[in-house]
């Protein structure tokens, strides 16, 4: 039961992490009122800067956090996202919200690279895929509860009882898993050397370090921009279902045909099924283009197979890596190509739609498919021959 009230917990801080991505994303209008001398590109910093540090910093992250233990990592972690978000409550000038906004992202990288390594060592065997793919669904979870909530929280305390509510719940997380977490062991020595580039190339060139990041990265390019571009191009009369279904059915089958399909065959190989299933969807997406139903039916599909490779993708990491140092270095990697794939897929594919249209986007996204496919194969083949 202890275990079981751990992974819970940490999940919950997931949430608390996805959150530091959408408070602003509801708050976006908000927050362009306020800061209405910057440009565009400026307040759109404010919102992407967090998955920038990720970007950059993924494997350093997976790196520091085998060296100074889970337990330190992922409380400290909580505790920083707390307390910026509650500097945030008071809509402080734009240089210190931005300053606030690269510290979250060492807040939230800390929790996203300590969050799937933990949750892989407590469940037993038999329970892993389903707790791993619990944790997947931690960023669609939260979209939608903030989705639902985050109108009510607006109107009672406008911004700053949405930045003070997040905060609250990191606070919350951190003194949970302060007294769940078993103190971590004593500080080891440096387990690597070498500059940060020899790092980097010691995790990607590991056939099982790299290769679920490298699955993930088609998975994020593709998932973000569907979920962004989708819904304001679908007919009015189905749009609200496309947006609100797409993630509610990623998670969903995720966390039932995808987690069956995990008993019966390795996450690797679902990663790949699940590839395979959303070509289809994507073939289907540009012929019924700008049609109500069929845009309705095709999204849902992609995001029922796209959800299968999400959970797949985070099981692979404890399914080819038997240390928890290891596993760390590979969620930091998935931290980094995931940031990676949602940096630059939605401008991607969004101007292929403008210039080549639903049949440019479509073939984009079948290549990403067969890429993601590619990439696991070549690293099992790896894996054999190593």
């Amino acid at each position: 039961m202890r275990r079981l009230s751990i992974v819970l917990a940490v999940w919950a801080a997931g949430l608390g992490a996805a959150a530091q991505f959408g408070k602003m994303s509801v708050l976006f209008a908000t927050l362009q009122a306020q800061y209405a001398g910057q440009g565009a590109v400026a307040l759109g910093l404010v919102v992407s800067v967090v998955g920038m540090v990720g970007l950059v910093f993924g494997t350093t992250a997976g790196l520091l956090v085998a060296r100074i233990g889970p337990k330190r990592a992922i409380v400290a972690g909580l505790a920083m996202g707390a307390a910026m978000s509650a500097l945030q409550s008071l809509l402080p000038s734009y240089p210190l919200m931005i300053a606030s906004r690269v510290v979250e992202g060492i807040s939230h990288l800390a929790i996203v690279v300590v969050g799937p390594t933990l949750i892989a060592g407590l469940a037993a065997e038999r329970f892993r895929g389903l707790a791993m793919t619990l944790w997947s669904s931690f960023f669609g979870v939260t979209y939608t509860v903030l989705a639902l909530a985050a109108p009510a929280v607006i109107g009672w305390g406008g911004a700053p009882a949405v930045f003070l509510t997040h905060a609250g719940w990191m606070a919350a997380m951190t003194a949970v898993l302060a007294l769940l977490l078993p103190a971590d062991p004593p500080r080891a020595a440096l387990v690597a050397t070498g500059t940060l580039l020899a790092h980097h190339i010691e995790i990607y060139r590991s056939p099982r370090l790299s290769a679920p990041a490298m699955g993930f990265f088609c998975y994020t390019f593709l998932y973000v921009a569907i979920l962004t571009l989708l819904p304001p191009e679908t007919p009015l009369s189905h749009r609200a279902m496309v947006a609100a279904g797409m993630p509610l059915i990623s998670i969903c089958v995720s966390l039932t045909l995808g987690v069956w399909l995990l008993g019966r065959m390795s996450a690797v190989r679902l990663v790949q099924v699940g590839y395979l299933a959303a070509a289809p969807g994507f073939l289907a997406l540009a012929v019924v283009w700008g049609h109500g139903a069929g845009m309705l039916v095709a999204g849902l599909w992609l995001s029922a197979a796209l959800g299968i490779v999400q959970g797949a993708s985070f099981s692979s990491i404890p399914e080819l890596n038997a240390s928890p140092n290891d596993r760390a270095r590979a969620a930091g990697a998935i931290a980094q190509l995931g940031n990676l794939g949602t940096t630059t897929g939605t401008p991607l594919l969004a101007a292929l739609l403008a210039t080549a249209g639903p049949t440019g986007l479509a073939i984009c996204a079948l290549v990403l498919c067969g890429l993601g496919i590619a990439l696991h194969a070549i690293q099992a083949r790896r894996r054999q021959v190593a």
